[in-house]
């Protein structure tokens, strides 16, 4: 299928790594440019030497999120260079540990990592997305329908994101921008394997995991992450909008008696 996304330029913040390098490659294999927004350029520019390398078109921006004045600025900087933006994909963020246990400062700091760039973001971009008509892919956490415990500030902030995304539908809709929601559960990233890393058994915790998922008793892949943010951006999925997509294999919302041993066929 072609994802009629060649040439569109697309703005991801936190691309360079985990979910959002997937994302990357996932566009730049598209033929649209892929324009990663973030602080880590030895990653960044790693990767996008191998986009190049496959033949596709990536680039690095360095920016501090949470940095209004930088965000704004760098937004500028990609429309002055392309002439267009036709997507932005809120993709950064840190599950940061601000808990209830944690001082108010803190849970500000988390909302601000989490979600308040997201806004500035998209608000930069806004002009730029009525002209091209363009989308934007908010990536979420299966924690705003889970809750996890000892988060609050990134629970908090992925919750706004899913109303966030409704909001924005309504407020782009008579520009014909697409606003839409893509949510991670289990996925295998490099954060996550330094976690299972961190635990007493890592295979066992790994294996206990994997058998919550009902679909495959698999983790989620990056790509299919990357793919699902792709697809919904794309002109093909052109009359999608204020949606809340898991792609998580079933974990968030079916039932956990089909991955109980002994349950009732």
């Amino acid at each position: 299928m072609n994802l009629e996304l060649a040439s569109k330029v697309v703005v991801i913040s936190g691309g360079a790594k985990g979910i959002g390098e997937a994302i990357t490659i996932s566009f730049a294999a598209e033929g649209a440019v892929a324009c990663i927004l973030g602080r880590n350029p030895v990653e960044a520019e790693e990767l996008c030497a191998r986009v190049a390398e496959d033949g596709g078109r990536a680039e690095f921006f360095a920016c501090e999120l949470t940095d209004e004045n930088a965000v704004r600025e760098v937004v500028g900087v990609i429309f002055k260079k392309y002439g267009r933006i036709d997507c932005v994909v809120n993709n950064a963020g840190v599950n940061d540990g601000a808990g209830l246990s944690s001082g108010v400062e803190a849970f500000r700091e988390s909302l601000e990592k989490n979600i308040v760039h997201c806004f500035v973001l998209v608000q930069a971009a806004m002009d730029a997305l009525i002209a091209s008509r363009g989308s934007v892919v908010n990536v979420g956490s299966k924690c705003a329908s889970t809750g996890q415990g000892g988060t609050s500030g990134y629970v908090a902030s992925k919750g706004a994101m899913n109303a966030l995304t409704r909001e924005w539908a309504i407020d782009f809709a008579p520009h014909g921008v697409r606003v839409n929601c893509v949510i991670p559960a289990e996925v295998m990233t490099p954060m996550y394997q330094k976690w299972i890393a961190s635990r007493p058994d890592p295979s066992g915790a790994l294996a206990a995991i994997e058998q919550t998922i009902p679909l495959g008793q698999r983790m989620t892949t990056a790509r299919e992450i990357a793919d699902a943010v792709v697809f919904a951006a794309s002109p093909r999925s052109s009359h999608t909008t204020g949606q809340i997509i898991y792609v998580d294999g079933g974990y968030t919302h079916l039932d956990r008696a089909v991955t109980t041993k002994g349950a009732a066929k």
